[in-house]
């Protein structure tokens, strides 16, 4: 049933879309190329599938323990690519189905966030080996490592500059936000004003900018390409913030795991509003822009979360 809310901010209308059990668990999230929301379900080993009219399938992988997370539509080769953390691949399925798996070099590096790059490849971070990693289409891996001054880091979410030059990616442990270039050089790292801030999720943001959330302090952090920081603490410094991405609306939208709401913050960082999901203690992680204009969120519960802006 729809959840019509409003506070200072847009009415919204957030509709709970069941995809699971409740152990699968969903977690990353996706707009694919064929207009359909792709998610991992992280305890069960599979990709799901939600088609613009509302059906839902799923794809298991060749191994239930392999661990999906984060997931993202390719550089334009019509597929989504996703990390197996657990089984320490890169993962790419096609709009049919079809599902291929990529070995990465180093063992047991854990690889968690993944995006298309402006240069045609994927890239993605290695949370376990301080390494930032990238994959052609064709299936050939490269690995960067990262300075020693941020050794045991945890590098977590990345995402594309708005330039296409530059991967940005966060630090959690080393509480920092990175950059690489596309070429594998020139790696620059900001560290954050606020102490354990526990940088996760990152993504381009409307103004030209990087934004990211702050798990650890509660906040919304904004970078600029001269590698200047911003931070927007929220009203709830204990609601951990996990993903964010920019809306249709030009504002950035993100989820918040220890509060089970979903946010909002103005590309100015003016004004900050909440709105709750539909069921409780539903753990919402990532969250996406789909194609039919609406947010969505999946959340571990083993629903999906529309969030409708009015």
């Amino acid at each position: 049933m729809p959840h019509p809310q409003s506070s200072s901010g847009p009415r919204v209308t957030i509709t709970g879309v069941p995809v699971s059990d409740g152990e699968a668990g969903p977690y990353g999230i996706a707009t694919g190329p064929d207009g359909a929301l792709w998610f991992t379900k992280v305890h069960e080993g599979s990709v799901g599938r939600v088609s613009p009219r509302g059906g839902v399938s799923s794809y298991p992988l060749s191994s239930a323990d392999s661990g999906p997370t984060v997931i993202a539509a390719g550089p334009g080769d019509g597929a989504l690519w996703f990390t197996e953390y657990k089984g320490h691949r890169i993962g790419r399925i096609a709009a049919d189905g079809t599902v291929d798996s990529f070995a990465l070099p180093t063992p047991e590096c854990g690889p968690y966030g993944i995006a298309a790059g402006g240069d045609g490849a994927v890239w993605f971070t290695e949370m376990n080996t301080d390494r930032i990693g990238r994959i052609t289409t064709d299936g050939e891996v490269s690995e960067f490592v990262l300075p020693r001054t941020v050794a045991g880091g945890y590098p977590s979410a990345i995402a594309a500059g708005p330039d296409g030059e530059r991967m940005w990616f966060t630090l959690n442990l080393a509480n920092a936000v990175g950059s690489i270039r596309t070429d594998g050089s020139g790696i620059e790292i900001h560290p954050l004003p606020t102490p354990e801030a526990g940088p996760v999720g990152i993504t381009a943001g409307p103004d030209g900018a990087m934004w990211f959330v702050e798990i650890g302090a509660g906040q919304i952090g904004r970078i600029d390409a001269a590698g200047r920081i911003r931070e927007f603490p929220l009203p709830d410094r204990t609601s951990r913030p996990h993903a964010l991405v920019t809306g249709g609306d030009g504002a950035l939208w993100f989820t918040m795991w220890g509060a089970n709401r979903v946010g909002r913050i103005t590309a100015d960082g003016s004004r900050i509003d909440e709105y709750a999901v539909p069921s409780p203690a539903s753990e919402p992680h990532a969250i996406a822009l789909g194609a039919d204009g609406a947010l969505w969120v999946a959340m571990e519960t083993g629903s999906l979360a529309r969030v409708g802006i009015a």
